[in-house]
């Protein structure tokens, strides 16, 4: 499918026009539309690849997709909403729904106790489309719900005014256009090189390569709805990797790492005589089975047999080896005879090179057999289903191939053995897979939060939730005999719906391995030992005690902390204690997507140092949507984020609370306003004795959103503590002295400056990264701050590297305020 139908808004009596687009051999002319599931009748509405929908009314508001099919087989488009407005219905409402944002520590509690304060937001829903321009295929020309007007307010906080703006008024203007990037890294999955410089390619074209250090950044078409993405390296030491790559429709960078399957060295063989490879011996395990080449198979792509020797390789990823879920190529689905892209379970996946013995020419081969171990099929139902399928390296979908049909025969000397034998040609370079298509399938609901309170308001968008299907070993389920498949899907608003096999009868006939990352930052899942608290997993029993929840290092404490398990019980639609998440029914996926999130989930969480952000105009980073423009943004540019961090160093005997407070300082719309607060503790270093460090995040010196004039941040650092200023690094200095006005330093206990314009570098001790998405940028610049350098990357703090102010703190005498205290309770004085 080339072009899915779009999502419109109408109001009553309008009219809106939807299109879909398929390609394939033979070429698709067949179309059929449907409104919410139901076929809508050709007779009546007269339509082809395009459907036009006169004099609209309210009930046909709803959902609209296309089928295309040929004598080939069909696919089915995405589904389009179409919203259809009563006459005077506005679609944007103007009273701003409510949004919290926590105030700092110093400032007093409401009289329920709560820190947070409602600065509203305006959800970003589409706006009816003009009646002018309805005709067309293409989304309504952007309009979209916005902030019309914002109003500031001041929040009194331990004796001064804390400036904050809130949305006063929501309107209809033109919609945010927020890039959508893909960026990652990828690696050996055996040694972890990276691959150098490899090509990339979308579809059937190139689109670039991967750096020296195998990273890369893939720009999202427009309209895509599978992100299908084909890795190859040049000098073909690894096996074409094609992956499926998920992304946030919302705007901004998702991170992948990405593994490729190193290939098999070559074997030779004679082409003369009968030649079988067998497919996964590895760690001496028995073979899943074997690949048998006639006498005569191999033939030059002209069509000519080849006589001579071939060099042979043939690599197989074996799904009995846990670690090579992250290396296998696609997200195994196909297209059924409906359109729909369904999912398979695997038993092994191969890839082969086949090439003349002397010139390395590409071979191909005539009918050859595979053949497969019945033994190793432990789901009898799966041995009538098993099929011989391959990758189409362009569209990610596997492709059926054949049956595998059972046979008897023998291994050597070995005991009598049923073979499932199927029969291919290999055409081109492809990778094959020997698969069953499994129905029994669910969701399961999954959470990821910005700390360990799992307040609703703090939920993270944008993180890459993974699922990789267990099968257990027989008698004992928390040790799993093999993988079956995996889904990547990326955190919306309201979490994740992740597809997953399960079943009704035995809730451990399959469990499932689940892990989060936020811009390559493992997040950590909810503690299961040394004891199981249900309101902290976000599930309810008895239906958590079924699910058999276990975070990886349940039984072993040194293991990592950011993984868990679950058995994946299909939920009893009777026992009403299972119809609350938050495992869902397969045809449930609306109820799970929308599920409250009162409703049971599974959670995790960014384990923050002590850490606080303030902004005095609200910004989401986790939706670039939220984006407003005014003079007082912290990131005055929603296409582009600078992140910037200075190091601190502080000997004394504890870990200290570091602020930055940011204020304008050249610009003449915002001197003396403030921007925002960053407040980080520092970090021990664990090499250097009573000293820490900490990287502190401040606004950076630029433009402001009109982009006219470039604004000097007056930035001023403040440990909390009884604390000296010692030590200002002497390049810093020299550089702030060149480029003037000078900030006043004259209070020991404080560092300030006008904020560089340049990005200046590790000698300085500042750290500037930009990045199409905030928060990778202010992960990398946290890496590199840690680290002291330019280009590496630390979570280890290495305090006297790279470093631009040092402080020494000492125990205050009892009853004594500090600086920081005082700047909170007095700052007039202070």
């Amino acid at each position: 499918m080339v072009l899915h139908p779009k999502a419109k808004v109408r109001v009553a009596g309008q009219e809106v026009t939807f299109c879909c687009k398929a390609s394939g051999t033979p070429v698709p002319k067949k179309y059929h539309w449907y409104h919410n599931g139901t076929l809508l009748e050709r007779r009546v509405h007269r339509y082809g690849s395009r459907l036009v929908l006169r004099g609209l009314a309210p009930e046909q508001a709803g959902t609209y997709h296309c089928k295309a099919s040929t004598e080939a087989g069909a696919i089915k488009s995405a589904p389009a909403q179409l919203t259809v407005l009563a006459q005077g219905q506005q679609s944007c409402k103007p009273e701003p729904e409510p949004s919290l944002v926590e105030l700092p520590s110093e400032c007093p509690q409401d009289a329920a106790g709560s820190r947070y304060y409602n600065v509203g937001r305006c959800p970003p829903a589409p706006c009816a489309g003009n009646p002018a321009n309805q005709s067309g295929c293409g989304a309504d020309a952007g309009r979209c719900c916005g902030v019309r007007r914002m109003e500031m307010r001041e929040i009194p906080c331990a004796g001064s005014l804390l400036p904050v703006k809130v949305v006063a008024e929501c309107g209809c203007g033109p919609c945010a256009q927020p890039r959508v990037l893909v960026q990652g890294r990828v690696t050996a999955a055996d040694t972890g090189e990276p691959l150098r410089f490899g090509q990339i390619f979308l579809g059937g074209r190139k689109v670039g390569f991967t750096g020296y250090k195998g990273s890369f950044t893939i720009e999202v078409p427009p309209d895509t709805q599978r992100l299908v993405a084909r890795f190859v390296d040049r000098q073909q030491r690894f096996v074409d990797a094609v992956k499926v790559l998920p992304f946030n429709r919302r705007g901004g960078a998702v991170y992948q790492e990405v593994k490729m399957l190193r290939k098999k060295e070559p074997v030779d063989l004679d082409s003369s005589r009968s030649n079988a490879i067998p497919l996964g011996e590895a760690s001496g395990r028995e073979p899943v089975g074997e690949l048998v080449l006639p006498p005569g198979a191999f033939l030059r792509p002209s069509g000519e047999v080849f006589r001579g020797t071939v060099k042979a390789s043939v690599t197989f990823l074996d799904p009995r080896d846990m670690a090579t879920a992250s290396a296998a190529s696609s997200d195994l689905s196909f297209t059924d005879a409906e359109g729909e892209i369904v999912p398979l379970r695997t038993y092994g996946m191969f890839a082969v090179d086949f090439r003349e013995g002397e010139t390395g020419a590409a071979l191909q081969t005539g009918p050859v057999e595979v053949r497969m171990d019945a033994g190793q099929v432990r789901m009898p139902e799966h041995l009538q289903k098993m099929k011989l399928w391959s990758l189409n390296p362009e569209t990610g979908l596997w492709e059926d191939e054949g049956v595998l049909r059972p046979a008897g025969g023998s291994r050597g000397k070995r005991e009598e053995r049923t073979f499932l034998v199927g029969n291919l040609e290999i055409r081109e370079r492809r990778l094959f897979n020997l698969d069953v298509p499994e129905d029994r399938r669910c969701f399961v609901k999954v959470r990821a939060y910005s700390n360990e309170k799992f307040n609703p308001y703090e939920q993270l968008e944008g993180v890459v939730i993974s699922l990789i299907n267990l099968e257990p070993q027989p008698g004992y389920p928390a040790n799993p005999r093999a993988w079956g498949r995996f889904d990547s899907v990326v955190t919306g608003p309201n979490g994740a719906c992740l597809p997953a096999f399960c079943d009704g009868q035995r809730p451990d006939a399959y469990s499932a391995y689940v892990t989060a990352t936020l811009g390559g930052e493992e997040l950590e899942a909810v503690a299961s030992s040394p004891k199981l608290n249900p309101n902290t997993v976000g599930v309810s029993q008895p239906y958590l005690g079924k699910l058999g929840y276990r975070r990886l290092d349940h039984d072993d404490p040194d293991l990592k902390k950011t993984a868990f398990q679950i058995n994946v019980a299909k939920p009893d639609p009777n026992n009403v204690d299972e119809t609350n998440g938050p495992i869902y029914p397969y045809r449930s996926l609306e109820e799970c997507e929308e599920a409250p999130v009162s409703a049971n989930h599974l959670r995790f969480y960014r384990v923050e140092v002590d850490k606080y952000e303030y902004n005095v105009v609200p910004f989401k980073e986790s939706d670039l949507t939220s984006w407003t423009g005014d003079y007082l943004s912290w990131w005055p540019n929603p296409q582009e984020f600078r992140a910037c961090f200075i190091k601190v160093q502080i000997e004394g005997p504890q870990e200290y609370m570091v602020r930055s407070r940011n204020v304008g300082g050249s610009h003449p719309r915002t001197r003396g306003q403030l921007y925002g607060l960053r407040d980080t503790r520092s970090v021990r270093d664990t090499l250097l004795e009573n000293t820490s460090g900490a990287c502190v995040e401040f606004k950076c010196s630029g433009m402001l959103f009109d982009q006219s004039l470039v604004d000097r941040t007056l930035v001023s650092i403040v440990p909390q503590g009884s604390c000296r200023r010692t030590a200002i690094n002497s390049l810093l200095r020299e550089y702030l002295s060149r480029h003037p006005p000078v900030a006043e330093n004259n209070h020991t206990a404080a560092f300030t400056m006008l904020a560089p314009v340049d990005p200046l570098g590790h000698n300085y001790g500042i750290y500037t990264v930009t990045d199409q998405n905030p928060r990778l940028a202010k992960e990398i610049a946290i890496g590199r701050c840690f680290d002291g350098t330019s280009d590496g990357f630390s979570r280890e703090m290495k305090a006297d590297a790279g470093t631009a102010v040092t402080f020494t703190c000492q125990e205050r005498p009892a009853g004594r305020e500090s600086f920081f205290q005082r700047l909170l309770t007095a700052p007039a004085e202070a």
